[in-house]
């Protein structure tokens, strides 16, 4: 009579907590229901009340204090995890009220009345607790004991789709391998559909909630990709509803992130072959197999799958170094290059039962952009197909005033609503992308058909819409098409030639950026760099285009610019105009430049190089002399890097730091300028000027230093070397001594000259003032006269004694003496 006693006091428990558990019996209710289960194998009675007990644990828990939900945390949580331990209990009904009790977590439904003196917990109280207690990972590990029961399956499954939706409880189903368990179900039988839908739903959540690599790692085995692949065929071929057609869009997704890791099986199943079929079986009419009686109409679901197929075909292409030989053979073989090139011709009007306009151009934009990352793999068949033309002849609709209004209401096609900007912008990449790769073949193609001329008349239609109004596009175009230009005529000094009768004229204004505009984020930068580079490529080494260059005033624009003293343009302007200095027309133009307050070129270059010693870390006293004689231009890493041996083929420290400042352009540079005569330098100019004239004996001087320094970690040289090293060594610390020398001169000079000056100064300021002390007693001696009669009359005596000792001692005879005095005069002056 035990049992019966026991399941009636189990039915007065469950009267007496209708209205749920308090917060502080739940550790004793969850031993009851431990003791239960234990019993439901010989006792099926015990089944019905420990399902009651179950579904009262779906009612929030009650509180008496404030304080309690985080007093009874720990508790909680166990108890909570607890509810997951008793899925093993061989009952689908116990199992069923598990997952229904653990639902009712996120749908809340307050009881009708509350014990007295408490108050239910918080909404989101047993979630939290849900988390802290591992919830999540012990109902994925149950689905191990219901596969062959579909209806516990589909109920955990619901419970793991409201689980997945933290990123708690997702990191927790990953430690039981629930991606790859999950995505195993979705091949299994199940009329309703939910089985599939419920599966892609939590691998959703798993891929937005955890780590991305780790969830594709989990299903990149062979059978998760071959049951991936299997429910997206079944879907695409069977599935005629929106659901269903929802439904095998977001597999195709799934197989998307699968498809970015080189270790997903996804060619040995035949996943790759058909992704890559279906994306071109509509513009390529090539017979196969596994697209036989396939139809796609032009619903919405369906273009969103023509728009996620190109974007497989993207992802498979993207990484050149990582795409295997299988790969490029699929995308060789099933008409990917004609299918993507189907879309570059100018938009048609949509016909009847056809894609709309902005559909349209949404596909013909996504097909471009793929185009540009396919492109590079598929060489040859880019150039059988005549891509290059048809880009061309593209481009050539996208710049004419063709009437044409694109939506720009996609991804792609930002910033083109009303224009055909998003169509040049894209097509310029794809020739950027194979221009990139200096393939002869492919340059040669586009030179042949005047692609040079085509590409200035778009530079100069992009310059002109950004006069109208500027934007990140209009530059990236002009950016795109500055390094094409460069990439087509470096090397080449037909191509160069061909490019200097409207180029140069082009490209001047771009070294005439406000300054403000480098910091906006718009892309002027990245722009004024390939204006650079194109200089450089398409410019130099063509005289014709050089003298136009200079004809323009092209060379005080980039002194302009080396004025800004910005550290990304000093570099690359430097070595534009050492190059240039090989016109002999140049160094005119360089001593021609004036900045700021009357700056010159030599006094621009001076200050440069004080600039880059002093984030080089060199020593130099307050005057600018230099202080170490033995390294006189080692910087600070320099003087710290130890002794290392270096293979004969490789470049000691000493020498790659060349590469790593701008000390050599600007020595290079102030060469070809001329260390003597130059105009407007100070003495401390002077001073640093002595240092750069000596650059190339110190940089020897520290190679052999280095040499000197691996000699002695190897070996003891012979007695005559280790003389003749000793010798060599000494010289760069005389020559630094002799420059100390000069500088000093040349500051001696500068200070004498400051004192003459000063004199000068000194005496002109004391003639000054003796002329105002004369003037001031003409004054004195003039008020003198005018106010005492007597002083008048001295002066007047004074006057006339002047007169006479002025006059000849010796008459002539007949001479005629003239009176000094003017008859009747009434002044005084």
């Amino acid at each position: 009579d035990l049992e019966i006693e026991q399941l009636k006091t189990l039915k007065k428990v469950v009267k007496h907590f209708e209205n749920g558990f308090p917060l502080k019996d739940l550790v004793q209710v969850m031993e009851i229901l431990s003791l239960c289960a234990g019993k439901i194998n010989e006792q099926e009675a015990f089944t019905e009340p420990l399902c009651e007990l179950i579904k009262l644990c779906g009612l929030p828990f009650q509180k008496k204090k404030s304080s309690d939900e985080v007093s009874y945390s720990m508790a909680v949580s166990k108890s909570i995890a607890q509810l997951g331990y008793l899925m093993r209990v061989p009952s689908s009904e116990v199992r069923i009220q598990i997952c229904k009790c653990i639902v009712s977590f996120y749908n809340v439904e307050l009881p009708r009345k509350l014990l007295s003196g408490y108050q239910p917990v918080s909404a989101n109280y047993r979630i939290q607790m849900a988390e802290l207690g591992g919830l999540a990972e012990t109902l994925v590990l149950s689905l191990a004991l219901v596969e062959n029961q579909l209806a516990e399956k589909l109920w955990i499954l619901k419970v793991l789709q409201h689980l997945s939706s933290s990123g708690v409880n997702c990191r927790l189903m990953m430690k039981a391998q629930a991606a790859s368990r999950l995505c195993l179900y979705l091949n299994g039988v199940d009329p309703s559909g939910q089985l599939v839908f419920r599966s892609s739903e939590i691998l959703w959540n798993l891929l937005e909630n955890t780590s991305k690599e780790e969830v594709v790692n989990q299903l990149s085995s062979l059978e998760c990709v071959h049951a991936l692949k299997e429910a997206f065929v079944d879907l695409l071929m069977h599935g005629f509803r929106q659901y269903d057609r929802q439904l095998r869009n977001d597999l195709l997704v799934i197989a998307t992130a699968l498809a970015e890791n080189p270790a997903a099986p996804m060619i040995e199943s035949g996943f790759t072959k058909l992704l890559i079929v279906l994306a071109t079986f509509t513009e390529v009419k090539i017979p196969n197999s596994l697209v036989k009686g396939l139809k796609l109409t032009y619903c919405y679901e369906d273009f969103e799958l023509k728009k996620l197929l190109f974007n497989v075909i993207g992802v498979l292409s993207k990484d050149p170094c990582a795409l295997s030989l299988l790969t490029l053979q699929l995308l060789s073989e099933n008409g990917v290059m004609p299918a993507l090139l189907y879309y570059v011709k100018p938009n048609q009007k949509p016909g009847f039962n056809d894609w709309s306009a902005a559909q349209y151009e949404e596909l013909q934009l996504h097909a471009i952009a793929v185009l540009a990352s396919v492109a590079p793999v598929l060489v040859d068949k880019y150039l059988s197909c005549q891509a290059n033309t048809l880009l061309l002849v593209f481009l050539e609709w996208c710049i004419c005033q063709a009437p044409f209004f694109g939506q720009g209401n996609s991804f792609h096609g930002t910033g083109g609503r009303g224009n055909k900007l998003a169509q040049i912008r894209y097509s310029l990449r794809v020739l950027r992308s194979v221009v990139s790769l200096y393939d002869d073949a492919v340059n040669l193609n586009l030179c042949d058909q005047g692609a040079i001329s085509q590409l200035l008349d778009i530079l100069k239609y992009a310059a002109n819409k950004s006069k109208e109004k500027e934007n990140a596009i209009l530059l990236e175009i002009e950016a795109d098409t500055l390094f094409i230009l460069s990439a087509l005529c470096e090397n080449d000094l037909h191509r160069k030639e061909l490019f200097s009768y409207e180029g140069v004229d082009m490209l001047i204004p771009f070294f005439q950026v406000d300054p403000k505009k480098l910091e906006s984020g718009l892309g002027h930068n990245r722009l004024l760099l390939t204006a650079l580079d194109c200089l450089w490529s398409c410019v130099i080494g063509c005289y014709i285009a050089e003298d136009c260059f200079l004809e323009k005033q092209g060379i005080l624009r980039l002194l302009d610019l080396l004025a800004l003293k910005r550290k990304n343009l000093c570099n690359v302007i430097l070595g534009i105009l050492v190059e240039f200095c090989d016109n002999p027309k140049t160094t005119l133009h360089i001593n021609t430049w004036r900045g700021v307050k009357d700056q010159t070129a030599a006094n621009l270059l001076i200050q440069l190089w004080r600039l880059e010693e002093c984030e080089l870390g060199i020593r130099r006293d307050h005057y600018g002399r230099i202080v170490d004689m033995k390294r006189p231009i080692a910087c600070h890493f320099q003087k710290q890097q130890e002794v290392i041996s270096v293979p004969v083929n490789y470049p000691s420290f000493a020498i790659m730091e060349i590469s790593e400042n701008i000390r050599a352009k600007l020595y290079s540079l102030l060469c070809k300028l001329g260390f003597e005569n130059l105009p407007g330098l100070s003495a401390k100019d002077f001073v640093t000027l002595a240092i750069i004239q000596r650059y190339i004996d110190f940089k020897a001087g520290e190679v052999w230093s280095e040499l000197y320094a691996e000699l002695k970690e190897e070996f003891r040289p012979v007695e005559s070397d280790e003389e003749a090293l000793k010798v060599i060594s000494e010289v760069p610390e005389d020559t630094g001594r002799m420059v100390a020398a000069l500088q000093t001169e040349v500051l001696e000079i500068q200070h004498h000259q400051e004192i003459q000056e000063e004199e000068k100064a000194y005496t002109k300021i004391q003639v000054i003032r003796k002329q105002r002390e004369m003037v001031n007693k003409s004054w004195e001696n003039f008020l003198t006269r005018t106010s005492n009669y007597e002083a008048l009359k001295k002066a007047k005596r004074l006057q006339e004694k002047s007169i006479e000792a002025s006059r000849c001692k010796s008459k002539a005879q007949n001479e005629v003496v003239h009176s000094t005095d003017i008859k009747g005069l009434g002044t005084t002056v």
